[in-house]
């Protein structure tokens, strides 16, 4: 026993603390009714006394003097108050649970005791099951797995956002482990800091299935990686859309070198091919050429066109066609992008999620996402003021071909409601910044107006999911990734010895 209901409303049921016990914020409590159990969710604490204001500072100068103030006994003269909102309606029939939601108050007095696993039986999900992590109360973190249909999460796009040092990077490391064991679904990986094939400590390289990881650099020093080179004949003017602003004289400009000659274009401005129709001015196409070079980190030498980073006049034709095919397979694709500029990682992101969603359009056998870090770059709200891109358009329409974001971001703020509502799950890791809070819980999945403190106060590992394929937000704990990857190695030895 934790407590016991004392009074409240729907939405801020009042409970005194047992004395000897601790209520904590975020904790898990149930309620057990006569047909019933309600499982409650502790989001603010307070004092209580059987004393007045006025009395309790009496008592304070007479405690600070060293002077007895055990006029009652310590229980009873002060506590601790928890205000809950209800979360579902569990009701047990035989083995199975159901559960609804919560239409009715806890019983008047009725006592609080801590959640356990057999309360809980009803987060396993059977359907291309993907573990997210253990159900966390409060700080106390109970053997029950968080498993979702990773099917729908993953195509109904998925937010992870937090305050550096939460674990956003722990947490999609763990993400990519579990989600290599199913063949449902491929993920594209635009990786800006090279970590997570895992050069120098654990990556997925070591996964027993490594066999699907497929990891494409500009370093050919590591061992299976396959050269990032793309040829320029197969970028089309609209993977610049949202990378590059250009005037509308230079995109006319643009589109009619593609038009004239479609795998050649690019060349032809670089050389400055004159056009027939001469009414673009030599500075536009100057511009244009300038920036491309730049964009692209290609020069003229002896009058040859050559390339310093990943796009050739060469090689790479079939880049982007065999990553969308491995993708296709239900393979992850990293792309280590750590050593190209930001532009130049996001055309590429570009190029790629151009060719999965016209793909997907045609086939959509398969789920396919895209992770992308830092997501303002491309979703932010002054990005998208001057135009749409494949990445908009992808969290706007891809869950109807089955292509999903997985995005990430410490100011959610700076990405349009929209959007946000369209990323249908979100794991929400500790954020201290106001702004960046309001803007998770007004396009949550489920009601977390009441969540504000739990957010702010959130550790590292520790994490809220908001999901429409929950039926309540779930308070979840998950770990190192390290640790996730030497129990998952020694479940599977112990299965292969002794049998499941």
């Amino acid at each position: 026993m934790k407590g016991v209901v004392i009074g409240g409303e729907v939405g801020a049921i009042i409970a005194r603390e047992k004395p000897g016990e601790k209520i904590e914020l975020g904790e898990l409590l149930i309620s057990d009714n006569s047909s019933s159990k309600i499982l409650l969710q502790v989001y603010d604490l307070s004092y209580g006394s059987q004393f007045s204001q006025q009395d309790r500072e009496l008592m304070s100068g007479i405690h600070m003097e060293d002077s007895d103030t055990d006029f009652f006994e310590k229980e009873h003269r002060s506590y601790v108050l928890a205000k809950m909102k209800s979360l579902l309606t569990i009701r047990q029939s035989g083995s199975s649970q159901t559960v609804s939601s919560t239409k009715d108050l806890p019983d008047f007095f009725s006592s609080l005791r801590e959640v356990c696993v057999d309360d809980l039986g009803f987060l396993n999900s059977s359907n291309n099951s993907l573990f997210l992590g253990n159900v966390r109360s409060g700080s106390k973190v109970l053997d029950v797995p968080v498993r979702l249909d990773g099917r729908s999460v993953l195509s109904h796009h998925i937010l992870v956002t937090g305050t550096t040092g939460r674990g956003k990077s722990v947490f999609l490391s763990t993400l990519l482990w579990e989600i290599v064991k199913n063949d449902w679904c491929g993920v594209l990986v635009l990786d800006p800091h090279d970590e997570y094939i895992g050069r120098v400590r654990v990556g997925l390289k070591d996964h027993p299935r490594s066999e699907k990881i497929f990891y494409y650099t500009s370093d050919s020093s590591f061992p299976g990686c396959r050269s990032l080179k793309i040829c320029i004949s197969v970028l089309k003017p609209g993977h610049f859309d949202g990378i590059v602003e250009w005037s509308s004289a230079q995109e006319d400009c643009i589109n009619a070198y593609y038009r004239r000659n479609p795998s050649g274009w690019i060349e032809d401005i670089i050389m400055e091919v004159p056009l027939s129709d001469s009414r673009f001015h030599e500075s536009t196409v100057a511009v244009v050429k300038r920036r491309i070079l730049n964009i692209l980190n290609l020069s003229i030498s002896n009058n040859n066109i050559v390339g310093s980073g990943i796009f050739d006049v060469v090689h790479g034709e079939g880049t982007v066609r065999d990553i969308v095919n491995i993708l296709r397979n239900g393979c992850i694709v990293l792309v280590d992008t750590s050593r190209i500029g930001g532009r130049t990682e996001l055309l590429l992101g570009s190029i790629v999620s151009n060719e999965i969603l016209k793909s997907s359009k045609i086939f959509g056998e398969k789920n396919i996402s895209i992770l992308i870090e830092e997501a303002p770059r491309v979703l932010g709200i002054d990005v998208l003021e001057r135009g749409s891109n494949i990445f908009a358009t992808i969290a706007r329409e891809g869950r109807k071909f089955g292509v999903g974001l997985i995005a990430v971001t410490q100011l959610p703020s700076l990405i349009p409601r929209s959007i946000l509502a369209n990323m249908n799950t979100k794991i929400i890791l500790g954020t201290e910044m106001k702004p960046e809070r309001t803007a998770i819980i007004e396009s949550a999945s489920q009601d977390l107006s009441s969540d504000d403190r739990a957010i702010a106060s959130l550790d590292k590992g520790e994490a809220i999911i908001t999901t429409n394929f929950s039926r309540f937000a779930i308070p979840v704990k998950f770990p190192s990734f390290e640790e996730h990857v030497l129990r998952d190695k020694s479940e599977k030895i112990q299965k292969r010895l002794f049998g499941s």
